[in-house]
């Protein structure tokens, strides 16, 4: 009995070494995204495009969207296929949120009503592409949930700046998303020392 007993420990322990050595294993990838044609190199998403015959369960925490002072906060989300976002009203005026389209495809869209202040409401985005948030009270307001199909992603601050932390080393292709430029594709091969890419993005 102590026999197998302490195989099982025996086993647990050695389970728990292994998922610390994959951990520390892990690389990040950073770097800075130039612009060429944009005002800015704020709010580009950046991720990992799909990796073959792999696929990830989404997180158990939902993002938050907050509509404050009358504006998405944060302006553009990145997400994993699946997950639910939370979006909330802090402002003293009803908002309602909607996207007409995922990636141009109108069977995509949704309305989740308008509410008062205080108030949230949830939604999981299980379909590739972007939602361009809009609020029908509101015109001027617009924000974007951006869908991708790893959990290795990132979005630029305002130098243009990013980092993917918990890489896994192995060779990717990086990819961005911006409100107002082209697409860029990069390939980039990750160690566990990460790696860095940098990129640019044109309108």
């Amino acid at each position: 009995m102590r026999l197998r007993l302490f195989a099982v420990q025996a086993v647990a322990v050695c389970s728990a070494a292994l998922l610390l050595a994959g951990a520390s294993l892990a690389g990040e990838i950073k770097g800075k995204v130039s612009v060429e044609g944009l005002k800015s190199a704020e709010n580009i998403a950046v991720y990992v495009d799909t990796i073959p015959d792999k696929k990830f369960d989404p997180p158990a925490q939902h993002p938050l969207i907050d509509q404050v002072k009358m504006s998405f906060s944060p302006h553009v989300v990145v997400v994993l296929q699946g997950t639910t976002v939370d979006f909330l009203n802090s402002d003293p005026v009803g908002h309602n949120v909607y996207w007409p389209s995922i990636s141009g495809n109108k069977k995509l869209s949704h309305n989740l009503g308008t509410w008062p202040k205080g108030e949230k409401k949830s939604f999981q985005f299980s379909d590739l592409g972007v939602a361009s948030l809009l609020c029908n009270v509101h015109p001027e307001m617009n924000g974007y949930v951006v869908i991708v199909s790893t959990p290795y992603f990132a979005v630029t601050d305002k130098s243009g700046n990013y980092e993917i932390k918990n890489v896994p080393p192995g060779k990717y292709t990086l990819k961005t998303w911006s409100e107002n430029g082209k697409p860029t594709t990069l390939a980039v091969e990750v160690t566990a020392s990460g790696a860095t890419a940098d990129l640019t993005v044109k309108k």
